[in-house]
């Protein structure tokens, strides 16, 4: 009688390896590629303009020469943003991995520090930058579109608090959300064979189109210098973090200049 072996375990089946573009199989863990890209983009964009038209007609015409409500400052200037940020969001929940993955969002005191220096430096530049547009097309032409709206315009304090907040800190992540987020990712989908070019290229696409997408002809070369430096976040730091901090110092003086100036304290 013979004593039967016992079996060796049979292994269980390993997962099948997911497939990126091109046929490649990505690493073990990898999570899989997004499935948007810039069409995904062109609809956050579309939906900016569209809800920025839509609030324009619901709170309807401002008659010749009388000055525009704050409640229309306020909404046609945050809404349209905050509602296309939101979408760019839900696109990367519904069609890709979440955005804290797709758009790369995550804390890190690193991305902060190259943030703040980043910004920092950007706004020594941009200052320089926008001191000398001045010089060359003038005060009239080189304001801008929001300084435009609360010229010469009070607020009351918490109005002015609320723009102020908005344009710091909202403001930013949701435009970094849009351009160094979405709009990054849709370029790197393209450009996925190679990584470096790819980033390189999500860098010029991104800062050419978030300096047009303001809609502001005489300032689109000054909104370039401006995008230079938080663009440069977003590529040193390979995340959103560093851009969002970036932007977020860039905006602190020009937020600080509409607040005094909104509540009477000082002069644009």
């Amino acid at each position: 009688m013979t004593v039967s072996q016992p079996r060796e375990p049979i292994p269980e089946a390993a997962p099948p390896d997911e497939v990126i573009a091109g046929g490649e199989v990505a690493a073990p863990g990898t999570p899989p590629p997004h499935r948007w890209g810039f069409g995904a983009f062109l609809l956050v964009e579309a939906v900016l303009l569209a809800s920025a038209a839509f609030i324009s007609v619901l709170l309807g015409d401002v008659q010749p020469g009388q000055p525009l409500p704050m409640r229309m400052v306020l909404l046609g200037t945050m809404v349209p943003t905050m509602i296309a940020a939101g979408v760019a969001l839900l696109i990367t929940r519904l069609r890709g991995n979440g955005p804290l993955v797709d758009l790369r969002i995550g804390w890190s005191w690193a991305d902060v520090k190259v943030g703040l220096k980043l910004g920092v430096l950007g706004l020594g530049f941009t200052s320089l930058a926008a001191w000398a547009w001045t010089q060359i097309v003038g005060n009239e032409n080189a304001t801008s579109a929001i300084s435009a709206l609360v010229e010469d315009r009070r607020m009351s304090v918490s109005a002015a608090v609320v723009m102020f907040i908005y344009l710091w800190l909202v403001g930013p992540i949701c435009e970094e959300i849009i351009y160094r987020g979405l709009l990054w990712g849709a370029v790197e989908r393209l450009t996925w064979r190679t990584e470096r070019w790819g980033r390189i290229a999500a860098f010029l696409v991104s800062t050419a189109v978030f300096a047009a997408s303001h809609l502001e002809p005489l300032r689109t070369t000054l909104l370039l210098v401006i995008a230079i430096p938080i663009g440069l976040a977003r590529v040193f730091t390979g995340r959103l973090l560093g851009s969002v901090v970036a932007h977020q110092v860039n905006n602190f003086l020009p937020a600080v200049t509409i607040l005094l100036a909104s509540l009477g304290i000082a002069a644009f």
